[in-house]
């Protein structure tokens, strides 16, 4: 698949860590059936550029450089409060000279604090132009497209990026991601069992699933739902899939079968701190010096030692877990995660 008629913007110098975690897999073996479990691998997507990066690195490096290529001068863009894809959106507008704008949807009422730690205050920091907060349900597109028509009323030039970055041209992003982690694992001498990842606005995990096909990599990729349950989820990620590879010019149908998620971890509600979240977050932070977030990396690693936990991986068997970044959001949440703030 040839990425390279795309206009791209590079945010990252090389290729992201792939890295063992043999004190996570030990510590997990022990309590999984028969004192096995699987070897646990992450792939340090949370080490990307635009500090401190994450997924949505990946998908800018197509979003924005079409968006320059337009002419925009200012990105506008949406989220939920703690939104890692705003704030990296963010980042990447003040690297070109860009403006930036939000639209926040409060899913949880009273969820954003202009004031608050985590990236609420990454969004002052970095100088967000302005945001427009509005309630759960929202019609995210039409309140993206008032704030983009507000603007060249004034005569300005905006590119709407939806939440996620996810559609077919961030999706590339992680097609890339898939050729090299295809690289890596030729140089490493290393093969993977199965690949883990959040599955929430789908641009990753239907990006890599594109990658993977495209590529004619067999691996299977497990999503863990971080919003919604398989019902809901599973048709967005095929959808996304199948986006991107069209826009690649692949011809090929994604099966139904490659699209695979776990739901559940996420509950109660998205972004809402469960118990499963607050031991994976501990676990990774104690045994291995790694930091996950509390509303997507969290929630996927909790469905990685849960299934594990129940037998879904066999002992030995060789799981990668992709790291999509998060940490800011993390301090908003410094209580909960220490255990010093009981759950809702």
């Amino acid at each position: 698949m040839d990425l390279s008629r795309f206009p791209r913007r590079i945010y990252t110098p090389g290729p992201t860590p792939l890295e063992p975690m043999p004190r996570f897999s030990a510590a997990l073996a022990a309590q999984c059936p028969g004192g096995r479990g699987p070897e646990v691998w992450v792939k340090r997507d949370d080490l990307l550029g635009l500090f401190p990066g994450g997924n949505k690195t990946r998908k800018l490096e197509f979003l924005v450089a079409a968006a320059l290529a337009e002419g925009a001068d200012t990105l506008v863009t949406c989220g939920a409060p703690q939104s890692n894809h705003c704030r990296i959106t963010l980042a990447a507008a003040v690297k070109e000279g860009l403006k930036c704008r939000f639209v926040i949807e409060e899913r949880v009422a009273g969820g954003y604090d202009p004031k608050g730690n985590g990236n609420h205050f990454m969004f002052r920091l970095l100088g967000v132009e302005a945001i427009t907060v509005v309630p759960a349900g929202s019609d995210m597109g039409k309140a993206m497209k008032e704030v983009a028509d507000a603007l060249a009323a004034e005569g300005r030039k905006a590119y709407v990026i939806p939440g996620g970055g996810s559609n077919a041209l961030g999706g590339l992003g992680y097609v890339a991601c898939a050729q090299e982690l295809q690289q890596q694992c030729f140089e490493l001498g290393v093969s993977f069992d199965r690949v883990v990842v959040g599955s929430g606005s789908s641009g990753t995990h239907g990006g890599l699933l594109a990658g993977f096909l495209g590529g004619n990599v067999a691996t299977p990729i497990v999503g863990i739902g971080t919003s919604r349950d398989p019902a809901d989820q599973e048709p967005l990620v095929h959808r996304e899939a199948q986006a991107v590879l069209d826009l690649l010019g692949v011809r090929l149908t994604v099966p139904r079968e490659a699209v695979v998620t776990i739901g559940g971890w996420w509950q109660p509600k998205y972004s809402v701190p469960n118990a499963p979240m607050v031991e994976a977050v501990q676990m990774l932070a104690r045994s291995e010096g790694l930091l996950l977030d509390p509303v997507y990396t969290g929630k996927a690693m909790a469905g990685l030692i849960g299934l594990a936990r129940k037998g879904r991986f066999g002992a030995g068997e060789r799981v990668l877990f992709l790291h999509t970044g998060g940490l800011p959001s993390l301090f908003a949440y410094a209580g909960t995660v220490l255990g010093d703030t009981p759950l809702a």
